[in-house]
């Protein structure tokens, strides 16, 4: 397996709202490169882009929402770290083939698709392989 680059950082939060008048003034950006809604995770995001990095804040749209579930154990913060990969499948069998435990298996996402470590595995860091093609960046 090849790590492209981080895709992006996750902070948890608890209001969206709030989190981007704290955020906002910090990356100097005015609002949300990318606002979007994720029913099927249960999350609300406002996503910036940071050279070739994203830098999202996630608000869990339901109380029973892994954000939701992640705040509650944890508090606000780092939620999960993200690398970028060429195939989310084909890096998760190389992975599994060197005994790294997965957390269900791949998951949609726009036209990409990714997949979550479990944290025991990595140093307690939720670590997420998405292969993401970014063609924002090349607008």
């Amino acid at each position: 397996m090849k790590v492209n680059k981080i895709d992006h950082i996750c902070i948890a939060v608890k209001n969206l709202d709030e989190a981007r008048k704290i955020w906002e003034p910090i990356l100097g950006k005015p609002e949300p490169d990318d606002p979007y809604v994720d029913e099927p995770e249960k999350i609300r995001v406002a996503r910036y882009w940071l050279g070739e990095v994203g830098f999202e804040l996630m608000e869990s749209t339901t109380p029973d929402g892994d954000v939701a579930k992640f705040i509650d154990r944890h508090g606000e913060g780092i939620m999960l770290l993200s690398f970028n990969v060429d195939n989310t499948r084909e890096a998760m069998d190389d992975l599994k083939g060197k005994d790294y435990p997965f957390i269900g298996g791949a998951r949609p996402f726009r036209d990409c698709e990714f997949a979550f470590i479990h944290p025991k595995a990595v140093n307690g860091v939720l670590l997420e392989l998405i292969d993401y093609k970014w063609d924002e960046l090349k607008k």
